[in-house]
């Protein structure tokens, strides 16, 4: 029988949520059931968009519902669900919690994936959340074989999270949980070799070429993200995959990414890089979305664009984040950057410090003649933080505000395709101004512009962020008549 009993249902219920009152529950969702009028398809529907333990829990309402969770076919089994219960207050959190909570999330997994009704042919999504201890991930690494095994698996992505933030971590913590990662990959590599997404985070490997295994034993993988993971300071990340559609590095200590062979990535983002050279491309035929960011210290080489991208003229999304530090892209002429932004359609520059002159922003306008939407987030909220973690920044090797290159647009210069306009941290000085007078003589065919100054206080050390989502909070300009004049008026 397919069908989960209701003794086993009932006993998950009891395993993932303690509750006086359960008798209580039941008996008033007895007399008052309505989801169980509900047809199979919605019911259904309404289960696959929670979380799979809340799904379990649900079902133990009614005999009808109970036989619900054989044929789901999206599973999101995390083990936050569990511990988010847990009264950390009151009695701790040690390894023997996690430890309990781990070998309970693996019995839910083993029971809801072997009671799978074999009339469900596609699974479409299977994620599971869990610490990352050997011994009780194997259980769950083998589930995930066995069903990937007997059935088809359109989404398959495993999340290994760790008892310790990376803020607490030391070195050999780093060590160990990467020691941790190589242990339960090597223990069922049937699992890790039909996942589709992988989330490794806080993980330091003591061999350069773990990552590359880790990429050739993961045969399906099209995701791949690692925050603050490297295999030490100065280490250099080897990519080849032949279905990797995107990769995130986040936070981690690499001197550069090399890109041998990636034909199906499309989306590359990387973060915080040591050296002056961070990306290689190899063959990304496809590679169209391209975010960087960086802090900028002193020694931090600038990058000249024409140069990093020469082997991928393909780019139309591109984002660079300077975190309210150093400018570190050189303005340069159209005639050498034309070639690798012919393409790039959306530019988001984020993070600019206040009081820069953005007016050399308009190289990347020159080169780029098929840019339709330009983004500028104004901001100087990264100083503070660094003033709170660690003292005086210079010392950290962060230098003075320095405003980014100088560039002067050429001549008769007019731009057909910029549509979109749109700068947050905006405020009516001379030096805004006088960019988005600039841009509206240029940009021909412009349809929007979109000024906001939107302030939001910042709960760490009071300064403002000056870009938020609530836009009916946001001061957008032109607000009055004066501003408004100000922009239309044409240079003299």
């Amino acid at each position: 029988m397919n069908n989960i009993s209701r003794r086993a249902l009932h006993g998950i219920y009891l395993r993932t949520r303690r509750s006086p009152n359960i008798r209580a529950m039941q008996n008033a969702a007895a007399r008052c059931d309505r989801l169980s009028e509900l047809p199979n398809n919605i019911l259904l529907d309404i289960l696959e968009r929670v979380d799979t333990l809340d799904a379990l829990r649900t079902c133990t309402l009614s005999k009808r519902l109970m036989r619900l969770p054989a044929m789901l076919s999206r599973f999101d089994i995390d083990i936050c669900s569990l511990t988010q219960h847990h009264d950390k207050a009151s009695h701790g959190f040690n390894t023997a919690d996690v430890v309990r909570y781990n070998n309970t999330l693996a019995g839910v997994t083993e029971k809801i994936l072997a009671a799978r009704s074999p009339e469900i042919h596609t699974i479409h999504k299977l994620r599971v959340t869990c610490y990352l201890r050997p011994d009780e991930c194997l259980p769950i690494t083998r589930a995930f074989a066995s069903t990937m095994a007997d059935h088809k698996v359109d989404k398959a992505e495993f999340v290994p999270i760790l008892e310790k933030p990376f803020s607490e971590c030391t070195n050999g913590d780093l060590l160990c949980y990467a020691k941790r990662f190589n242990i339960c990959l090597g223990d069922c590599p049937a699992a890790f070799a039909g996942l589709t997404c992988l989330w490794l985070s806080n993980l330091r490997f003591a061999d350069q070429l773990d990552i590359p295994n880790i990429l050739s034993t993961c045969k399906r993988l099209e995701s791949l993200r690692l925050s603050h993971c490297d295999a030490g300071i100065g280490s250099v990340l080897m990519v080849e995959h032949d279905q990797l559609v995107e990769l995130i590095v986040d936070q981690g200590v690499f001197a550069a990414v090399h890109l041998y062979g990636v034909p199906k990535l499309q989306h590359l983002t990387f973060n915080c890089w040591w050296y002056q050279a961070p990306l290689t491309f190899g063959c990304v035929p496809q590679l169209s979305k391209l975010s960087l960011g960086k802090r900028g210290r002193t020694l931090t080489r600038n990058l000249q664009l024409s140069q990093l991208l020469a082997n991928v003229p393909s780019i139309r999304d591109m984002h660079l984040d300077f975190v309210s530090e150093k400018i570190w892209v050189v303005p340069e002429c159209p005639k050498v950057l034309t070639p690798v932004l012919r393409k790039l359609e959306i530019l988001n520059l984020d993070n600019i410090p206040e009081g820069f002159d953005i007016a050399w922003t308009m190289f990347i306008l020159e080169a780029a003649s098929s840019l339709r939407e330009l983004c500028i987030m104004v901001w100087d909220h990264y100083w503070c933080k660094l003033v709170i973690q660690q003292g005086d920044p210079r010392k950290q090797g962060y230098p003075e505000k320095a405003n980014g290159g100088k560039w002067q647009t050429s001549a008769g210069f007019k731009h057909k395709n910029l549509l979109k306009l749109t700068i947050y941290g905006f405020q009516p000085n001379e030096n805004m101004v006088q960019y988005v007078r600039r841009i509206r003589e240029v940009a021909v065919n412009m349809r929007e512009i979109s000024l906001h100054d939107v302030k939001e206080a910042c709960e760490r050390c009071g300064d403002l962020d000056p870009k938020t989502k609530v836009i009916t909070r946001s001061k957008v300009y032109p607000n009055n008549l004066i501003v408004r004049r100000m922009i239309s008026l044409r240079s003299s």
